[in-house]
């Protein structure tokens, strides 16, 4: 009996944490966030800003963050078409829900603006060492989520609404320190297998784990208007 009682207030008090949390918006942002006239976002930033335009959201308190909270619930505060452009580095891979997310970004940004996402690689062997990781991506992965022209090979839509048009997929190959030959060795891969789209399409198909590949950038561009595709 005890036992039972005192799982369900362990329950209890957890549940009540979740719900209290708050979003500590460190320079009021939100509440001013209208006014900005070239309004730039960068998700899920952690300890290092990589564009100081941008206003950095992320769920740890790091110095350079500016929105410290839970990206869904950020994003869902943001009011419709104010978005310019939305950066994402080493982010998507701890997402519970991608589709949620570019359902909010779709609704945030503005018509022709700039979604850049670099995400591990799923032949990345680093990849599986962090627990944290909840999604792999490679060559398609944003072509279920995007209108794709590049790529000879279709994927299916799930009849969803794609509303950005994938405009560029790059293969980033490099070997963190202190391992420079690798890196110098890794970057001529790079070049080689970034030529075309064939020469892509045919790494991942047939080389992707003989010579693994770091991670790989994606560029989109919020469309005019909502398209629905059906399942291929």
């Amino acid at each position: 009996m005890f036992a039972c009682s005192r799982v369900s207030f362990l329950l209890d008090f957890r549940f009540l944490i979740i719900t209290k949390m708050k979003i500590i918006d460190k320079k009021d942002i939100l509440g001013k966030i209208e006014e900005f006239q070239d309004l730039k976002l960068e998700l899920g930033c952690g300890s290092r800003k990589r564009h100081e335009d941008a206003i950095c959201i992320d769920v740890i308190d790091y110095e350079c963050v500016d929105i410290v909270g839970d990206v869904y619930e950020v994003l869902r505060k943001i009011p419709e078409n104010i978005v310019s452009a939305v950066y994402s580095y080493h982010f998507f891979e701890h997402l519970e829900d991608i589709g949620a997310v570019m359902e909010e970004l779709t609704r945030i940004m503005k018509v022709n603006g700039l979604l850049i996402v670099v995400a591990p690689h799923f032949s990345n062997p680093y990849f599986y060492s962090d627990y944290t990781h909840k999604n792999q991506f490679g060559l398609y992965s944003f072509s279920y989520l995007s209108s794709d022209s590049i790529f000879a090979r279709t994927v299916p839509s799930y009849n969803k609404l794609l509303n950005f048009n994938l405009s560029k997929v790059k293969l980033i190959f490099k070997s963190p320190r202190p391992f420079y030959f690798r890196w110098g060795l890794k970057k001529c891969f790079q070049i080689i297998f970034n030529i075309n789209r064939y020469m892509m399409e045919f790494y991942e198909e047939n080389l992707c784990y003989i010579f693994p590949c770091y991670e790989i950038r994606y560029e989109m561009i919020k469309k005019g208007r909502n398209k629905l595709f059906l399942e291929n």
